[in-house]
């Protein structure tokens, strides 16, 4: 059974901020700024609730714009574990009672937070692309609907008011070092996690392409799941990764995690090569603030020429090969 709350004596809005090998994950910078705003509109204080080891330097959190950081500190949090972290936030949300609660939608945050959700009996909007606060005090939380086509506003009716907001949708708190420092240190309400068992952790820098500085995407111009390895081997070669368009996972050519675009990934990469892309508005959403963007496509009259910097009108199964053996070619006579 859920722990009742009173809607009237709440207030407050918690960032649960997320960490991983002692590192402040970047959208919990992103939620601190978005939080500030909507604070600063119910006249409302920002915290933030950061679960971890020793060595995590908590006070960047106060720089960005957290009131109050409350570290609970321990070993058992060393690992990205969603029972014991569930259990003690829960416990935490349950005594200090704030009205909101924001989660990064990295993938520890999209399995973490809808138990948290489901334990204290509230609503959860997941992968939010904006946050509102509307005439009545209320959070409005923005996502896309129906394959991207509508955003469905959504107001939750009883409190905690939780949403989990997408990864590089808002930009990051700035960095204020005359914000005071005000950590208080909390002590886990729950150490025991016999329920389950951490075997094996396995890095996710070859599955993240939300930090890479070169992209190289493939869109419906693509015709089997093998010839991604073109693509492949170009990115390679640029030190970037490959990602792709809604259509290629809905075929069952890529895994969601390399998915750009609304109801994917959100990236802003130095350079992004848009391989057969004809530029849905889902599509071009997730990537258009790329600071270079490159299209290759057959269709002259694509979308994604009007807002690329550089285009060919062409086969990019000529194209593509023929760019990465000329990059080679410069490479080896450096």
């Amino acid at each position: 059974m859920c722990k009742g709350m009173d809607n009237k004596k709440q207030r407050g809005i918690l960032v649960i901020a997320e960490q991983s090998n002692g590192e402040i994950h970047k959208v919990s910078y992103e939620l601190l700024n978005k939080g500030r705003e909507l604070a600063e509109q119910r006249n409302m204080p920002l915290d933030c609730l950061l679960l971890g080891g020793d060595g995590i330097p908590a006070e960047e959190l106060n720089y960005r714009g957290a009131q109050t950081v409350y570290y609970m500190k321990d070993s058992i949090f060393s690992t990205l574990e969603e029972y014991t972290y569930k259990k003690n936030i829960v416990a935490f949300i349950e005594e200090k009672e704030p009205e909101i609660v924001l989660i990064g939608a990295t993938n520890f945050g999209r399995s973490l937070a809808p138990r948290i959700a489901a334990a204290l009996c509230t609503g959860l909007t997941a992968d939010c692309t904006d946050l509102q606060i509307n005439d009545e005090g209320r959070l409005i939380q923005i996502r896309p609907a129906f394959s991207d086509h509508l955003f469905a506003h959504i107001k939750t009716v009883k409190n905690p008011q939780m949403a989990t907001v997408r990864y590089k949708e808002f930009a990051e708190a700035k960095r204020d070092l005359k914000n005071l420092e005000n950590i208080i240190f909390v002590k886990p309400y729950f150490k025991q996690t016999s329920k389950s068992t951490v075997d094996e952790m396995i890095a996710l820098d070859d599955f993240d392409i939300t930090e890479a500085e070169v992209i190289v995407a493939g869109g419906r111009g693509i015709r089997r799941k093998e010839d991604l390895a073109m693509l492949e081997e170009l990115a390679k070669v640029l030190g970037g990764k490959v990602g792709v368009s809604r259509a290629l996972v809905d075929a069952g050519m890529a895994e969601s995690s390399a998915q750009v675009g609304y109801s994917g990934n959100r990236v802003k990469p130095k350079v992004y090569i848009a391989c057969g892309i004809s530029g849905a508005p889902q599509h071009l959403a997730g990537m258009k603030d790329s600071q270079v963007i490159i299209a290759v496509n057959s269709d002259p009259s694509a979308p994604i020429f009007q807002i690329a910097d550089y285009g060919y009108v062409g086969d990019l199964y000529e194209v593509i090969p023929q760019f990465t053996r000329q990059l080679r070619k410069e490479d080896a006579v450096k």
